[in-house]
């Protein structure tokens, strides 16, 4: 099987304690997510808890945005996040993916991982797209996103 990994990190000038809570509630993603605007008419669902282990959000959207859902995994407060993504459209796929969080200078430096496999028609895919530079992009995107969150909420 073909393995990949996709990680972007980047240091944001806020505590830990401030950039965590965007990250540990699905509700609040769409303050930073670089997916959030890939479909106006995108529909969302919240289940579970609030944030933290259990948290769950599924979206639907148009062929850009696909079709899947996430789960808080495991939520460690200030460090780190641990989420089940599941992709059910275009692609099926399982991606674990993660948010750590470690201090650094004057702020803190965020890290965002996704993992996955290349299966079935996915392996033909892999051949032409390469993962790291298709999804770091939009970590990239995301990350700056986040930053941009922290700072209106402590202003």
């Amino acid at each position: 099987m073909s393995t990949y990994s996709v990680s972007r990190s980047t240091v944001i000038p806020a505590p830990a304690k401030d950039v965590f809570p965007l990250v540990n509630s699905f509700r609040e993603w769409t303050k930073w997510s670089p997916w959030e605007s890939v479909d106006p008419d995108m529909k969302r669902t919240y289940s579970g808890a609030e944030s933290g282990v259990g948290a769950k959000y599924a979206w639907s959207g148009n062929r850009k945005a696909g079709a899947g859902t996430m789960e808080i995994v495991e939520s460690k407060e200030a460090d780190v996040v641990r989420i089940r993504l599941e992709f059910t459209k275009p692609f099926a796929a399982v991606n674990p993916t993660a948010f750590t969080f470690v201090p650094e200078g004057g702020g803190t430096r965020v890290t965002w991982t996704m993992v996955g496999e290349h299966k079935g028609i996915g392996k033909v895919f892999a051949l032409f797209m390469n993962m790291d530079k298709m999804v770091g992009g939009d970590f990239e995107k995301g990350l700056a996103s986040l930053a941009s969150a922290v700072g209106h909420r402590q202003a």
